[in-house]
């Protein structure tokens, strides 16, 4: 990333939001476990909503269907690795790669997550994430999973978004409800202490 990238990245993270901003650039995932292609609205202290269109690898010996583990991985990523990582540069005034050279994002708990549907290859599914806690490099979520109707634009559709619909799941019934899942934790841990886990 040149300098002047760098500067107005930073200049987001400062004082703005994730949307639109390239998953690539905030997650410190490699690319063939990245589980989020997009985020559509983003409240700093409060939510997100991100999507996710699983891949023919994603699916790769398992019927075709999105495993509820990856699906559970994939609103972590989307809800407690974003948002943290986002309030984890603008407390420290860094970008994501000075935050890849000191820490280990880990999940720490997983509460109760239940499925009520399916996902396969050529859906897309959103996150909605509420942001419960935030202390110490530590998030807890809870939210909801969606496939997303066929065709919808999804950045206009969340354009004008707020923290009270988030909170109520206020989205079209057009929506199919996927999961519903509850203390989602995890946290940044120092690779030094990570290492010292093994």
């Amino acid at each position: 990333m040149r300098e002047e990238e760098r500067a107005g990245y930073l200049n987001i993270l400062q004082n703005g939001n994730l949307v639109g901003v390239d998953p690539a650039n905030l997650l410190l995932h490699g690319p063939t476990k990245r589980l989020v292609n997009a985020y559509h609205w983003h409240s700093p202290n409060k939510g997100i909503v991100a999507s996710y269109s699983p891949t023919e690898r994603d699916v790769e010996d398992h019927f075709n269907v999105f495993r509820g583990v990856d699906q559970v991985e994939a609103f972590a990523q989307a809800t407690i690795v974003s948002c943290a990582t986002f309030l984890q540069c603008r407390k420290q005034n860094c970008l994501p790669d000075v935050l890849r050279d000191s820490f280990v994002p880990a999940f720490i708990s997983i509460g109760n997550v239940s499925f009520q549907n399916y996902l396969e290859i050529g859906d897309t599914f959103i996150s909605l994430g509420n942001i419960t806690f935030w202390k110490w490099r530590q998030m807890v979520c809870d939210g909801r999973i969606y496939r997303v109707p066929k065709g919808l634009d999804l950045d206009e559709y969340f354009k004008d978004f707020t923290e009270e619909r988030l909170l109520n799941y206020d989205i079209s019934s057009d929506f199919v409800k996927v999961a519903e899942l509850h203390d989602i934790t995890g946290r940044a841990i120092l690779i030094e202490h990570f290492n010292k886990l093994a």
